[in-house]
């Protein structure tokens, strides 16, 4: 199941070290809900080696902008603590986010 990210715990989860992905998402956001079952489905398959989860830019705020987060889906990867240079915007496909997860992984 996807983690969900807050402007409360977010920051502790990062400085945990190992790959977070955060996608950032909103209900009003039809893209975004067509990627939530990618998100969900990638959560339990990587589960015990990434954390994936979700923030909620229309609950939480802070933390999307500090990353600077304009359109949505934005998905972000971390790891060792800070942010990668990988960076997906708008809809994927369960292929692609699956690679960059692998590629976060193996960073």
């Amino acid at each position: 199941m996807a983690f969900t990210f807050t402007d409360a715990n977010v920051r502790e989860i990062i400085a945990q070290g190992g790959p977070v992905v955060i996608d950032f998402w909103a209900t009003w956001c039809g893209p975004c809900m067509a990627l939530a079952p990618v998100v969900e489905s990638l959560a339990t398959e990587f589960e015990g080696r990434a954390i994936i989860g979700k923030y909620n830019v229309d609950e939480e705020s802070e933390f999307g902008a500090e990353n600077r987060i304009r359109s949505i889906p934005t998905i972000l990867f971390y790891k060792n603590g800070a942010i990668t240079p990988i960076r997906l915007v708008g809809s994927q496909s369960v292929e692609t986010l699956r690679a960059k997860i692998e590629e976060l992984i193996a960073l």
